[in-house]
């Protein structure tokens, strides 16, 4: 008869090993909590070779929370020329709203329209991206640093076209971010090609804490180089989230707002 400490020995969870295993304990972990507050910084580039490139910056505070599920997002963009425009991100009841500048007007759609996919930062649900990528291949589990912390990687380490690797749901993100630049760049008389435009790099990384699952923070970071004239424009982006722990409140649309 097996002793009552081997018969719990038995029953106890095995350790996470996997990917999916750790997607797991971060699913639990995340939901264990009514909400997340999360501080993200992001950066993008537009860079022709001779000429001074256009950049700008953002940082925003994001609260999440899983029951109902909801987000909250205010920030700042900034240009690089100082110019500096606030923008307020919602996500209630599976619709985004979003408004930018002071004066700007609420504009509403679903998740699923890249102009309000584009806006919405939620670390949180980079748990289920993740398990999409994992589906497709290709996410690399990085065991656990000195300060025990795990990370799930996806990346595209040399240049290809982007029609050689647009299938991949990672790329996909990448490419939808890029879209409004490049529609920028036809409008300014640029001969855009998106077959012949290269994705030069893409990082996304999900770390989690490797005992309890949950998630510390979330990066995406990726270049393209789109061809002009002989020479190529540069486009960078670089976000990074990072969990600043519980969030107690609730999340409500402003008034007027629906």
């Amino acid at each position: 008869m097996a002793s009552a400490s081997a018969a719990a020995s038995e029953k106890a969870p095995a350790s996470p090993e996997t990917p999916g295993d750790f997607l797991d304990l971060a699913e639990k972990a995340m939901a264990a909590q009514h909400g997340w507050t999360f501080a993200v910084r992001g950066k993008e580039g537009l860079t022709l070779q001779g000429q001074q490139p256009s950049n700008a910056s953002y940082t925003a505070t994001v609260r999440r929370t899983s029951d109902p599920e909801a987000l909250q997002s205010r920030g700042v963009v900034i240009s690089s020329k100082g110019q500096r425009k606030s923008e307020e991100v919602f996500v209630v009841g599976g619709t985004g709203y979003v408004k930018e500048g002071d004066t700007g007007t609420w504009k509403h759609g679903a998740l699923t329209d890249p102009v309000i996919a584009n806006k919405v930062e939620d670390p949180v649900a980079a748990v289920q991206t993740f398990r999409t990528y994992l589906k497709q291949g290709g996410v690399t589990l990085i065991k656990a640093d000195s300060h025990g912390k795990v990370r799930l990687q996806v990346r595209v380490a040399s240049p290809r076209k982007v029609p050689e690797v647009q299938d991949r749901a990672y790329v996909k993100s990448a490419v939808r971010e890029a879209e409004p630049v490049l529609d920028q760049l036809r409008g300014a008389g640029v001969a855009v090609d998106k077959s012949q435009v290269t994705l030069s790099r893409l990082t996304e990384t999900l770390t989690l804490d490797a005992r309890t699952g949950k998630v510390e923070a979330h990066a995406f970071r990726f270049a393209f180089l789109i061809p002009n004239g002989g020479q190529n424009i540069t486009y960078t982006q670089d976000v990074s989230e990072e969990n600043r722990g519980v969030f107690g409140g609730r999340i409500a649309l402003p008034p007027g707002v629906s």
